[in-house]
């Protein structure tokens, strides 16, 4: 399935979100005019190496700790599609939240699904040599938040039915809760496997942060009476 928008009203111009898409689409273009070379330097050097943050290993050649990497990884990408992924969700998904939160505390609130992400995947391989990247984690979170300040919301979602893919639109209860069913499934296949590939779990970190943690940043009531 893939979503394509949602009928959710807005009050606001997602300031915020915009400003977030900028960023990751111009990191990315960056790291794609270095070639694939430097691309992979790219990535070590700006990634998140749970090692490193652990003290299981030394991360050298870098002007800045292991710690900052937890937020620079959220704005660096390992491929096209990966960030074009990424960037669609936060589109569709992101506007609703920030909305409802307002521009200053959907920002705190998008890093700290980042980070709680990021902690749950080091916590999975804390001797990880293997660099995570990619903003997956801090938009998980804006999902766990959409689904509970928005379960009722419909979705216009791509579904493959039979050799077709038709256009239907789908309560956000169903469409996010058969992403999170996806996450952990994999996420468990994959515990403690430490081989490149998607980090399942940091987007299960980051969705239930979201999920849980939303109404800590107190959530606003809106004119269309969605949420409380």
């Amino acid at each position: 399935m893939i979503p394509l928008r949602d009928n959710l009203p807005k009050h606001h111009l997602p300031l915020v979100t915009l400003v977030l898409i900028a960023i990751n689409a111009y990191v990315f273009w960056k790291e794609y005019l270095l070639g694939p070379w430097g691309g992979q330097r790219f990535l070590t050097y700006y990634g998140l190496i749970p090692c490193g943050l652990t003290g299981a290993c030394q991360v050298l050649g870098r002007a800045f700790s292991p710690t900052v990497s937890v937020l620079t990884s959220m704005f660096v990408h390992a491929g096209f599609f990966h960030v074009a992924g990424n960037m669609l969700y936060l589109w569709i998904f992101a506007p609703g939240v920030e909305d409802a939160l307002g521009k200053v505390r959907f920002l705190l609130f998008y890093l700290v699904c980042g980070i709680g992400a990021a902690g749950v995947q080091v916590w999975a391989n804390p001797a990880s040599r293997i660099p995570m990247v990619g903003a997956s984690g801090a938009i998980s979170g804006v999902l766990g938040a959409y689904l509970r300040l928005y379960p009722h919301t419909r979705i216009l979602t791509l579904v493959p039915v039979a050799f077709f893919v038709t256009a239907v639109e789908i309560s956000a209860l169903f469409v996010l809760g058969f992403w999170i069913l996806v996450q952990l499934a994999n996420g468990f296949l994959t515990f403690n496997v430490n081989h490149g590939g998607v980090a399942w779990l940091a987007h299960v970190g980051g969705f239930m942060v979201g999920l849980l943690g939303v109404k800590l940043f107190r959530p606003r009531v809106l004119s269309h009476g969605r949420f409380a």
